[in-house]
């Protein structure tokens, strides 16, 4: 173990008695009163229900280097990871379920980028759209949480737990 590692860490302590958590990134594209969402397609979960630019945090990776990924390879824009502003975190998981359900979503807001947003994974994706805040179509639920709390103009919670 290096200097910065706790004394109390172990690599395997995932297999015990600590949570591992899989952690994703998600970017609110926000231009004026309008959302960037897409209809997602054959991913396996939540089909058929809009969503935003999201997707797994890669080894090696921070959440915000995620973020800038996956709005580049779902939506082919451009994000400075300084442009992103931290909107909140969620904490979904499945109480009894396996330790892959225990799920962190960091979302971002990002009102400046560069290119315009085109469809770039339609083997994910059967379309994409800008939705106003206050005419949104079916949107996967965690995700509607956070549009409806930025649409009323409420504080979002800093961390909520909901089953999945």
């Amino acid at each position: 173990m290096s200097d910065t590692t706790p004394e109390s860490y172990r690599p395997d302590d995932h297999l015990g008695h600590r949570t591992l958590l899989v952690a994703a990134a998600y970017v609110v594209l926000r231009r004026g009163d309008e959302v960037l969402l897409q209809l997602r397609h054959g991913t396996g979960y939540m089909d058929g229900w809009w969503g935003l630019l999201a997707g797994h945090v890669d080894p090696g990776e921070s959440v915000h280097e995620a973020a800038v990924r996956e709005a580049h390879e779902e939506a082919g824009v451009r994000l400075a990871a300084d442009d992103l502003v931290p909107l909140t975190v969620l904490h979904r998981f499945e109480r009894s379920g396996p330790p892959v359900e225990q799920r962190v979503d960091v979302f971002f807001l990002a009102q400046r980028w560069q290119g315009e947003p085109t469809l770039q994974e339609p083997d994910k994706s059967a379309q994409m759209g800008w939705f106003t805040l206050a005419d949104l179509p079916d949107v996967v639920p965690h995700e509607r949480l956070v549009l409806d709390a930025v649409a009323a103009g409420t504080p979002l919670p800093a961390v909520v737990s909901l089953p999945r």
